[in-house]
């Protein structure tokens, strides 16, 4: 390794960051395509209000805001990684400018 090259590799930290990002954005697409495709009144419509459909019909709805629910916790968890992951990016970053500048490294050099 180079004496002036970085212990943490430049935008490493962002790229992953905004891929757990890009993954959060999709899966909230695909929830929201989900919940049109399978919410309460797509499935209703697709038994009809037959006596002996309303079983089936509460059975699906169940299931359908169940596993919507649990795609909303898996977005949310994908969003809370990226939004760590930038955290630990900026403090990186900082860090190892800092550390840069104990070593006789001009605090100006290097500006993102």
């Amino acid at each position: 390794m180079a004496d002036d090259a970085p212990f943490y590799a430049d935008d490493a930290g962002r790229k992953l960051a905004r891929k757990f990002e890009m993954q959060a954005y999709d899966l909230r697409a695909h929830l929201k395509k989900f919940k049109a495709e399978t919410g309460e009144e797509a499935i209703t419509d697709g038994f009809g209000i037959l006596t002996e459909s309303e079983e089936v019909t509460s059975a699906y709805i169940d299931y359908s805001t169940d596993a919507a629910d649990v795609v909303k916790l898996v977005h949310e968890h994908l969003d809370a990684i990226a939004d760590a992951l930038r955290k630990v990016n900026r403090n990186t970053e900082v860090t190892d400018d800092d550390v840069a500048v104990l070593f006789g490294k001009k605090s100006d050099e290097g500006k993102r």
